[in-house]
Parts: C-alpha cells; sequence; structure tokens
C-alpha cells in the first residue's frame, strides 16, 4: 500500500475529528477515506480509531502512529522542498492573528527568526483574544488559545497553556496564604473577563478529582497585563497564564496560591484555512513552530 497516501488521510481525519470533513478537505469520497483507514489499520494490525456516528477519535495505537506519521509527511514534505525550490526565497505578505499574552511575549521572537530566514517577507500581526477565523478574515494563520470548535479550517496542535493562582509577597504578607481552596472565598479575586460564567473556580486536586471553590470578583479585566498589574499592586487573588508572568515568578513579585491544585490545562492551535496543502509561507512558518515548540512551551509551562 502507498503508507505516506494513507498516513496523510489518516493524520487529516485526526486534525479534523470527522471522516467527512477528512474526505472535503481532501476532495475525496467519505467511503474513500473510510475504506483507506480500515486498509491502514489492517496492514499495521491494530486499530487506530473509536468511530461514532458524529465523530472519531484516535486510539491510544493511533496516538502514537499519528505522531510518528506527521513526522514522516513532514520530512517528506522537507525532501520535496529542498529539491523543488532549494533557492526560492518567500516573498509577500505573511498575516498572522494571536491572542495578547502568546502575542506580547513569546511570539515576536520567532516572527524576527521568521523574517530573518526570509528577508523578502513582509509581517502583519494582529493581537486579538477572540476567535480568528482564516478563511474570513484574511489571516494566514491564527494561533488560538483554549477551543477552537469546527469550522472550515484546519487545526494543528502546538502544546498547551497553564493557568495560575498568584498573589503579591506583600498581599501575602497581610493577608495570609489559602492553605485550602474554599479559603479563596475570604480573598478578593482579580480575572479576565470571560475567564468564567460564575463566581466558582474549576479546579483539579492533587487526587485529580474537581473542585470548585467559590470566589469573589472585585477585578474583572479584559487583558492580561491590567490584571497582573492589579495582582501586583497587592489588590488580590488573580488567575495568569504562566507564558505571562515567569519573569515575575522567578523575581519573586508573584507568588503561585494552592500550587497542588491545578486548572485544566488549555489547548494551543496554529489554524489554517483548508486545502490540500498551506501556503509557502504558511507551510514554512508552521516548520519554524515545529522546530520551536519544545522551547517555547518550555518558555510558558516552565514555572513551578
Amino acid at each position: 500500500m502507498d503508507m505516506l497516501s494513507a498516513m496523510r488521510i489518516f493524520t487529516r481525519v485526526i486534525e479534523r475529528g470527522s471522516l467527512s470533513a477528512a474526505a472535503r478537505d481532501l476532495g475525496l469520497g467519505q467511503p474513500t477515506v473510510s475504506e483507506r483507514v480500515e486498509k491502514l489499520e489492517k496492514h499495521l494490525g491494530a486499530r487506530l480509531l473509536y468511530r461514532t456516528t458524529r465523530s472519531v477519535q484516535a486510539t491510544d495505537a493511533g496516538a502514537r502512529f499519528y505522531d510518528y506519521a506527521k513526522r514522516a509527511i513532514e520530512a517528506a514534505e522537507e525532501a520535496e522542498a529542498s529539491v523543488a525550490s532549494a533557492e526560492t526565497s518567500l516573498t509577500g505578505t505573511f498575516r498572522i492573528a494571536a491572542p495578547h499574552g502568546l502575542g506580547e511575549m513569546t511570539l515576536p521572537r520567532l516572527l524576527v527568526e521568521f523574517q530573518r530566514l526570509h528577508p523578502a517577507l513582509a509581517i502583519d500581526m494582529t493581537l486579538n483574544d477572540r476567535f480568528v477565523d482564516p478563511m474570513t478574515e484574511g489571516v494566514d494563520l491564527s494561533i488560538r488559545i483554549g477551543e477552537i470548535g469546527s469550522g472550515n479550517f484546519i487545526a494543528r496542535r502546538l502544546g498547551t497553556m497553564r493557568r495560575l493562582l498568584l498573589a503579591a509577597p506583600g498581599y501575602i504578607e497581610r493577608n495570609g496564604l489559602p492553605r485550602e481552596p474554599a479559603e479563596l472565598a475570604a480573598h478578593p479575586f482579580i480575572r479576565v473577563a470571560g475567564f468564567a460564567a460564575d463566581e466558582r473556580l474549576h479546579l483539579i486536586g492533587p487526587n485529580g478529582k474537581p473542585v470548585e471553590p467559590l470566589i469573589h470578583t472585585k477585578w474583572r479585566v479584559n487583558h492580561w497585563r491590567p490584571l497582573m498589574e492589579a495582582v501586583l499592586a497587592e489588590r488580590g487573588i488573580g488567575a495568569l497564564f504562566a507564558a505571562v508572568c515567569g519573569k515575575e515568578i522567578a523575581e519573586g513579585r508573584l507568588v503561585p496560591v494552592l500550587p497542588s491544585y491545578e486548572f485544566r490545562r488549555v489547548d494551543v492551535h496554529a489554524i489554517y484555512p483548508p486545502g490540500p496543502r498551506p501556503a509557502a509561507r504558511t507551510k514554512a512558518f508552521l516548520a519554524l513552530l515545529a522546530e520551536r515548540t519544545e522551547q517555547l512551551f518550555a518558555e510558558v509551562s516552565g514555572v513551578p
């Protein structure tokens, strides 16, 4: 069997979460996609997918195979590109949308490196915390933190981000440090607008069980920077992504609160328009992202 072709079909099914959506992306009929996946499972002697009437999900074997298949596809594409366009430099404008936290703290360095590799390429970056659809809003690539839903796009998972409960040392000195989640109710809470629909936090305890302590919001803002400033100014306890506060934690200006209780980690995806292959500039940036993902998310998550 054509293993590389089968890998392309299988990985698209996993990324889209649906046989029919993958078929549309690839320009194939759904029965063809289903048949190719079944032949691949037979060839490997392992079940790769759990199938329901509405979606598909990778089995443990399928998840492992997906990781290897993605690397094999990327290696094949890089080999092809190195022969077909060894002397070709990207031109035009690379348009990228990103949320404020990543767009202000981590992505600029990556985009600088990207432009150094392709000096004829212009960069157009828009920062926006709402969902940006690359098809309807004219961007080559959109970085999204959190739920992405479904739509006419391809999503590549980059990694996860952590949220932390934090307070300033001066606040803790005057008000004490909560020892149990229920004690959060006695402290003013600072949060991003839309962070939670109710006055409860949704945490995971050290035993893996959910905990939903009551909070009392005293500050609500729609951007991480004033939220951090309010926490640093000792106005209360706040929740911030580790991506934006690692420096302050390392310097001792912010202290983790209830570190054995965690929020659910939030997925980060790169989203781009559908098609058999992404645009050349998108493909090049995705390749750089793939090289730097471990470094990028070590920075994002590298706090206690």
